[in-house]
């Protein structure tokens, strides 16, 4: 009876650890599965949450704290994209932030997660992280760089963050891709059209 008793724990946990989701934020701390036996965690101080509202989204919010801006997106499961999550939040920056030029200095991809690090304008380095799972998308942006490194070395141990740290925190980001929704239709219906 205690072989098929612990056979059984062993079976639940197994399912437990691979049910965990990607991204998760809870208790002042951002959590990512790295893989189903690893976790990444991240305090965060000093940060404002704001719901977002959009009737294509069950869950949405931004969360703004000295030097990480984060956007999670939780859609409904009938729910598409208009193109690429990742590409359309890269322009939806670039347009409300007024960027003239954004170069890809780095981009690494792994299970669920995409970095990219950006020169912007010639002067600026933004670190994109995107990481998705089904019907749900995150974008966090870090300005200095050390999260982003952190983060990265999780997935590949002699990483090298070889960029230029901007020296300040230089962006003030408070914007919402959810909350622009209604005007560009970058997310909606599968059988809407384009």
């Amino acid at each position: 009876m205690g072989f098929i008793t612990r056979t059984l724990k062993t079976i639940v946990k197994s399912i437990v650890k691979l049910s965990r989701p990607v991204f998760n934020f809870e208790d002042n701390k951002l959590h990512f599965k790295v893989n189903p036996e690893h976790f990444y965690s991240y305090k965060l101080d000093n940060y404002e949450t704001k719901t977002r509202h959009d009737s294509y989204t069950l869950e949405a919010y931004t969360i703004k704290s000295d030097n990480l801006f984060i956007e999670y997106i939780y859609t409904s499961i009938d729910v598409q994209w208009r193109g690429l999550a990742s590409s359309l939040y890269i322009e939806f920056l670039k347009d409300k932030l007024g960027f003239n030029k954004m170069d890809i200095l780095e981009k690494k991809e792994y299970k669920n997660f995409d970095f990219y690090t950006f020169k912007i304008d010639e002067h600026l380095i933004l670190n994109f992280i995107y990481i998705y799972e089904l019907n749900k998308d995150v974008f966090i942006l870090d300005i200095k760089s050390e999260f982003y490194e952190n983060l990265l070395k999780n997935f590949d141990k002699n990483y090298k963050y070889k960029f230029e740290q901007n020296k300040e925190n230089i962006l003030d980001i408070d914007l919402s891709i959810v909350n622009e929704n209604n005007f560009f239709n970058y997310f909606g219906h599968e059988d809407m059209s384009n």
